[in-house]
């Protein structure tokens, strides 16, 4: 939906430091949040998002110190999301200087919230983050609390649910992709034909992931590992889509 696709990179934060892990699990700590926010603007990152992926699980307060420095010092706009329960929280992050908030555990729990979000700030502030998993029996769950609790509630429901109540756009990770470095799941992306646009999380490795990624479907594209171990740059990965004639913001 988006007239050029998107590259984010995703900073899931702990405990103040930047970590990434294997289908979510087996963290190692990748640096500090601001410093590395600041490496991705200058490399051409389109957005940032910062995820507290304790803080459902922990019950943390939001770090909402560090988003006011985070505001302070990018300029491309950044998304927030992690310990979000109620509409007052997602005031102190945009009052912090956050631009959009996502939400995931909090949304399933109570998910009046997204309409109240929608109708206070308008659908463009809220992402809906939905961590999808390829089960044993090939059924797509969800899960929520970080990717440890898994919801009763059908996949394809939610998503529509999602939609009606006002979300602007959906986040999809393919739990069973993240971290792995096998790219994006293609076929998961293909048949996500929702009025909203989608960003496509979980397997990247490689340029040519993120090409195949805008060829299934997804308006933007969200990665984490490959770029915190410098594997790649923001600014790689959109040379080699624009060499692949996709348009990219410069």
């Amino acid at each position: 939906m988006s007239l050029v696709p998107r590259i984010i990179p995703c900073l899931d934060v702990a405990n103040g430091r930047v970590v990434k892990g294997t289908n979510f699990k087996q963290l190692l700590d990748m640096g500090d949040p601001i410093e590395l926010a600041l490496k991705y603007e200058t490399q051409g990152a389109d957005e940032i998002v910062f995820l507290d992926i304790k803080a459902s699980v922990d019950k943390q307060a939001s770090a909402l110190a560090m988003i006011k420095k985070v505001a302070m010092t990018l300029s491309i706009p950044f998304t927030v999301g992690g310990g979000i329960k109620q509409l007052s929280d997602v005031d102190k992050f945009f009052d912090a200087g956050a631009d959009k908030v996502t939400l995931n555990t909090a949304a399933v729990e109570n998910p009046q919230l997204i309409n109240q979000i929608a109708n206070k700030y308008g659908s463009q502030s809220l992402i809906i983050a939905i961590d999808v998993n390829h089960e044993s029996n090939g059924d797509l769950a969800i899960y929520t609390h970080g990717g440890s609790k898994r919801v009763k509630k059908p996949y394809a429901n939610w998503i529509n649910e999602v939609v009606e109540r006002g979300a602007g756009e959906i986040l999809m990770t393919a739990m069973h992709k993240d971290g792995t470095g096998s790219g994006f799941d293609l076929e998961l992306l293909k048949q996500a034909d929702f009025p909203l646009p989608i960003i496509a999380s979980g397997g990247a490795n490689k340029p040519k992931d993120f090409l195949d990624a805008i060829i299934a479907g997804a308006d933007a594209v969200l990665a984490a590992g490959i770029f915190h171990r410098d594997e790649f740059t923001v600014a790689d990965v959109k040379n080699y889509l624009i060499n692949n004639k996709i348009k990219m913001r410069i």
